[in-house]
């Protein structure tokens, strides 16, 4: 019987908020401080803010999810 791959958890992006990640390995940490709009092909806006610079950004769900947790 051949044996089907995972199913890959994504979490709600609502649940995102409030939570800090890093762009890449080495790239500098971000807060995710709100949902923006979804896009008709199904990924979404999150509103972020860069930590070091206070810089507010939109940045896609999708990369949010590539990017690792901040400690």
């Amino acid at each position: 019987m051949p044996r089907q791959p995972a199913a890959s958890f994504v979490p709600d992006p609502q649940a995102l908020v409030g939570t800090c990640r890093r762009f890449g390995p080495f790239g500098p940490p971000y807060e995710i401080i709100g949902m923006g709009p979804e896009e008709p092909r199904g990924d979404r806006w999150m509103k972020i803010r860069v930590l070091e610079t206070g810089e507010v950004a939109d940045y896609k769900f999708s990369d949010i999810l590539d990017d690792p947790k901040e400690r």
